[in-house]
């Protein structure tokens, strides 16, 4: 009985500190893992009461995956006062109205949201708002592509320069995929389609928005067509078994392929990152404010402050992935001759851009930003692509697959066996 008071009294104790919470005062931010500077936290808190004389304290929470995050938002009506979600989400919430605009007066403070390239705000008008502009509703904040990671000593860069190197069986048991459905598929449909692009039959920007069964029949049918190469499907490791050369060959987001060519560096194994011939897709994150949010100033003013060449430049420092921010202070820091070879630049930093020193996987050439589409909310057709991604990845598992599931079942049974033995000679001697 005592027990059941004290765990009563504890359940009051938590629910009236949380109401005392000063709403007011507090930021309740909502973001990826490791997507943050997070020392920038801080020091936000700092430079919101020297902006506004207002005092805030940051309330700061993880979400693994954009539908945890978006169910809390839409089925639990949580009260974050700003979030990260995808192109595709910020689509699926301005549809569904979850969404407030950014009013980006900040009165005495500048207004740092201008310093976002031209072609991320191009990239966000082809968010199908159903007739809200999704650049009135979210802020572009990190941005890059799909494609393919690979070990420099199994693989030229001429080699891994078309999707259909997917198909080479010498990647049997050295291939990861991302086990994200809607890059994959959208990048593949981009891919499968180059030559009626090119002929000019279909649009690279409506077919990303194609989710018909021939549609994914197509998708479906390549994949299937290189079941027996993938070693596994991963949401965040494959890049380690790249650098541990536990896998030769990735398909994933260029972000997770920068951090990985970097610290493969310093172990000695050569890693590198092309988006195929074929085009691929570039995918976006951006800040917005939910309609449930209760503290709308502090979550302009902590837009506004990411936005600052300076924290943009810590961030992707940081993360790995690249800022949407753009402008002369990011170029200036970013170009490095010793490096890398000039590429045209122009459509992220404008017309001085045409021909700069840049990191290609972080900012690749104009060339291959123009083969790449966006991935879209698929509405009633999400269960369908959902469907087919269950097929490849379990009905069709690869002989590899199989293979090693018996590799260690055999494992396991050798070493009960051994034990057992151990036991038994054990015994004997006692």
């Amino acid at each position: 009985m005592k027990k059941l008071l004290c765990i009563a009294l504890a359940g009051i104790l938590m629910a009236g500190s949380a109401s005392a919470i000063d709403r007011e005062h507090t930021l309740k931010v909502y973001n990826w893992s490791d997507y943050i500077d997070e020392a920038l936290i801080g020091e936000f808190e700092k430079w919101y009461e020297e902006q506004t004389g207002e005092p805030v304290k940051i309330v700061y929470q993880y979400f693994d995956i954009n539908e945890t995050m978006l169910s809390k938002i839409t089925l639990g009506h949580e009260d974050y006062d700003v979030i990260c979600p995808s192109e595709y989400v910020i689509e699926k919430m301005l549809r569904e109205d979850y969404l407030i605009p950014i009013d980006r007066d900040f009165g005495d403070t500048p207004n740092y949201i201008d310093n976002i390239s031209p072609f991320i705000i191009h990239k966000f008008n082809q968010i199908d708002g159903s007739g809200k502009n999704a650049n009135d509703y979210s802020v572009g904040y990190m941005w890059g592509t799909v494609g393919l990671l690979y070990n420099t000593k199994h693989a030229t860069k001429e080699e891994v320069s078309t999707w259909y190197t997917l198909q080479d069986p010498k990647w049997a048991g050295k291939l990861f995929m991302k086990d994200a459905f809607r890059d994959v598929y959208t990048a593949l449909r981009v891919a499968l389609n180059r030559d009626r692009i090119d002929a000019g039959e279909l649009d690279t920007e409506k077919i990303c928005f194609d989710a018909s069964d021939e549609d994914i029949a197509q998708v479906e049918a390549f994949l299937n067509s290189f079941r027996d190469n993938i070693s596994g499907w991963e949401a965040d490791f494959g890049k380690e078994r790249m650098t541990q050369e536990k896998a030769w060959l990735n398909l994933t987001w260029s972000g997770d392929a920068q951090w990985a060519i970097d610290e493969a560096e310093q172990v000695g194994v050569g890693l590198d990152f092309v988006v195929p011939k074929e085009g691929s897709i570039v995918f976006l994150d951006g800040w917005v404010i939910p309609k449930y949010a209760k503290n709308i100033k502090a979550a302009r003013y902590f837009i506004n402050f990411l936005c600052k060449p300076e924290n943009a430049l810590r961030n992707m420092e940081e993360i790995g992935y690249v800022s949407c921010v753009g402008g002369p202070e990011i170029l200036e820091a970013m170009v490095d001759e010793e490096k890398f070879e000039p590429i045209d630049a122009s459509y992220f930093f404008g017309p001085e851009a045409t021909a700069v020193a840049l990191n290609p996987i972080m900012y690749p050439s104009a060339e291959t930003i123009s083969r790449c589409g966006m991935m879209h909310d698929n509405g009633d057709r999400t269960q369908a692509l959902l469907d087919m991604w269950t097929r490849v990845k379990g009905d069709n598992a690869s002989t590899f697959t199989y293979v090693l599931i018996g590799v260690v079942i055999a494992a396991l049974l050798a070493g009960y066996l051994f034990s057992k033995m151990r036991k038994k000679k054990g015994h004997r001697r006692h």
